[in-house]
């Protein structure tokens, strides 16, 4: 994880790179979560996570997949997803989200006296990149590392910014806009020969032609 620009943009082309579908990540994207999807479409209520917690999970996605001219994780409610998720299939990583959650506040406090939320961007992107490389002081956690913690919230970020809406994040489709990706067509017989060759316009989900 870079800072400034160059961050902007290693992001944007990891999102819409070829290199994000190589690993468990692409599979943990298109997984189905039925409980999850069900959850979300009956309210956008949290779940798992406290009103503090949202915020400060909230502004880690922010950072993640910031927003510029393209929207970025707050726009599609990449939050919502992961707190929908953490209340289902994904229950099992919870404790350890609200562990580390717990010990970056710890650590916001004793440094700034703010929790993370309140922090302006240049130190927020100093902290997780500490944390990504593990060096973050003082982590309270024994059970979750800054590392793995960092991990997961942006594998948790990305997912949200780029499954189907129906399980909470990608809200407006924002993370399918981004990456030009259209929107799934087996339930319309999919591309004709013409749209795969680019001789006819592909019309997204949403109503915009690609």
């Amino acid at each position: 994880m870079n800072k400034g620009t160059s961050t902007t943009l290693s992001r944007r082309e990891l999102l819409r790179g070829g290199s994000l579908y190589a690993g468990g990540l692409a599979l943990a994207i298109t997984a189905p979560r039925p409980m999850a999807a069900a959850m979300a479409q009956q309210n956008s209520a949290a779940v798992s996570l406290n009103a503090t917690q949202w915020a400060e999970a909230e502004a880690i996605t922010a950072r993640i997949i910031p927003t510029d001219d393209e929207p970025g994780a707050v726009e599609a409610n990449c939050v919502n997803f992961i707190d929908k998720a953490l209340a289902n299939e994904d229950a099992a990583a919870k404790p350890d989200f609200l562990l580390g959650l717990e010990a970056l506040d710890g650590l916001c406090q004793k440094k700034f006296k703010h929790g993370f939320a309140a922090l302006d961007a240049s130190k927020q992107d100093a902290l997780l990149k500490s944390m990504e490389l593990d060096e973050a002081q003082p982590w309270s956690s024994q059970q979750i590392s800054a590392a793995s913690f960092f991990e997961m919230v942006r594998a948790m970020t990305i997912m949200g910014f780029l499954a189907d809406p129906k399980y909470g994040g990608n809200q407006n489709f924002s993370g399918w806009r981004v990456t030009h990706y259209p929107g799934p067509r087996h339930h319309l017989g999919g591309y004709t020969p013409a749209q795969m060759v680019g001789e006819e316009e592909i019309i997204t989900i949403w109503g915009d032609k690609q």
